[in-house]
């Protein structure tokens, strides 16, 4: 935890001195009656905050969960990346490879708190508005350390005089001990409803649907059902 703490406090000092190159702050809504290990009906109001930095970028997500039956909780991460380019440490194109650096998530929940640290890298593939791939050691409270793997894309497209968006993670950790490894495809596919609305904000309609397997680590199994394929109605704002 101390660990945690103080690379917490660092990151915070360092965001501070960064020069700001672009941020979006979002917010959306979530709701789905799928879910595992805990009550199936959820809604989900979500914020977000994306910027890339003069030292490299950053990403930051709260949702916080109104379940049917339960108590509501908190869920966060706050995932910056040091680019080596940014950094004028080395030259990273190399291929499809558009930028190195170190990767770091904090994982922050009523429960625990996770840090992860690693390499990044940003690959520059034709249509992909970005696609990022991080190699991370997890540091676990409560548990063995793992090990994991992060994919992130976005992919836009229009159809006609329409615009969508179709974007999201996938996210492999390692097991160990009685914690089973686990893989978690959480995409979203967005029409942009602003447009057509003449709303001068970005505004999109959609779907995020959810495929996670052995969910928290838990395996799957006849009385305790841990494999999750959830769709969820999406409304986000762009502002």
């Amino acid at each position: 935890m101390k660990k945690t703490l103080l690379l917490a406090v660092l990151l915070c000092c360092s965001y501070a001195q960064a020069a700001v190159i672009w941020q979006d702050y979002r917010v959306s809504y979530l709701s789905g009656d799928h879910y595992r290990l805990g009550d199936n009906n959820r809604d989900i109001y979500t914020f977000e905050h994306a910027a890339a930095t003069s030292w490299g970028d950053s990403f930051f997500f709260l949702d916080h969960i109104r379940p049917d039956q339960g108590d509501l909780s908190n869920y966060a991460e706050w995932a910056p990346r040091w680019s080596f380019s940014k950094l004028g440490l080395a030259d990273t194109k190399w291929g499809l490879i558009s930028d190195v650096g170190v990767a770091t998530t904090v994982e922050m929940s009523n429960s625990a708190t996770h840090l992860l640290y690693g390499l990044g890298l940003n690959l520059d593939v034709p249509l992909f508005r970005y696609l990022q791939v991080n190699l991370y050691r997890r540091h676990n409270d409560g548990r063995s350390d793992n090990w994991q793997t992060t994919i992130t894309w976005g992919l836009p497209f229009t159809l006609g005089e329409q615009e969508f968006l179709y974007d999201g993670f996938i996210d492999w950790a390692s097991g160990k001990d009685h914690y089973r490894a686990n893989l978690n495809m959480t995409s979203q596919f967005k029409w942009l409803l602003s447009k057509p609305l003449n709303i001068k904000d970005k505004i999109y309609l959609g779907f995020e649907y959810v495929l996670w397997l052995n969910k928290f680590g838990v395996r799957d199994q006849p009385t305790v059902r841990s494999d999750e394929y959830n769709l969820n109605l999406l409304l986000k704002w762009h502002f």
